[in-house]
């Protein structure tokens, strides 16, 4: 009998024993030992994202580089002092490259420049994409700008520019019926975008 009540307390402090180590092991320090890594790791990887989308900008005027890519037909990529630079082409606006001649204007501007070295004159300022606004000189003296214009691949955009010369070039170029002005009823590409955007719009409400 003494034999039995000996095996019942040993089974009983077994029991005990093995409750409180899962209770431990659940609830007890080495859990929470691990959670604030996991937070810290968290919190470092957050702050790293938040220094590299803060990264600041150059302030940049004058510069020269060589054109690495072509965006579309006002967009290019100018790498100046190792690093790359979006810029867009002031004074004028190019179809879009899913828009009719889009592709056309895309070409001519990398005919024009690609692979070459070109001065950017800017005042400094950045649109809301943070691209450089100005005008691209290659080093043969072709204004960018003014060559798009010129070849019917670009409207001056009137909005944001008052160049009496760019305007007349425009009408020498619709008169001529260069580039896009072949077709008579070419859509300048705010228009373009604005109709999209109606679109985009009128789908989602549906």
């Amino acid at each position: 009998m003494a034999k039995n009540k000996s095996k019942k307390k040993y089974i009983s402090g077994s029991l005990l024993f093995l409750l409180a180590f899962c209770f431990y092991m659940v609830f007890g320090p080495g859990r929470h030992r691990h959670q604030p890594k996991r937070q810290d790791t968290e919190i470092k990887n957050n702050e790293a994202k938040s220094s590299k989308d803060n990264t600041p900008l150059r302030e940049l005027t004058t510069f020269t580089g060589k054109v690495t890519a072509i965006k579309d037909g006002d967009t290019f990529e100018v790498l100046f002092d190792g690093q790359p630079e979006k810029v867009r082409l002031a004074d004028i606006d190019c179809p879009e490259k899913s828009q009719a001649f889009g592709k056309n204007a895309k070409q001519y501007a990398s005919d024009l420049c690609f692979g070459k070295e070109v001065t950017v004159i800017s005042t400094g300022k950045r649109d809301r994409y943070k691209r450089v606004v100005g005008t691209i000189i290659t080093a043969d003296s072709i204004n960018v700008n003014r060559e798009m214009i010129k070849a019917g691949y670009a409207w001056h955009y009137k909005q944001y520019s008052k160049s009496k010369e760019l305007s007349q070039i425009e009408d020498e170029a619709r008169e001529a019926h260069a580039g896009l002005w072949a077709d008579a009823h070419a859509q300048a590409p705010w228009e373009w975008r604005k109709e999209k955007r109606t679109k985009k719009q009128q789908v989602s409400n549906q």
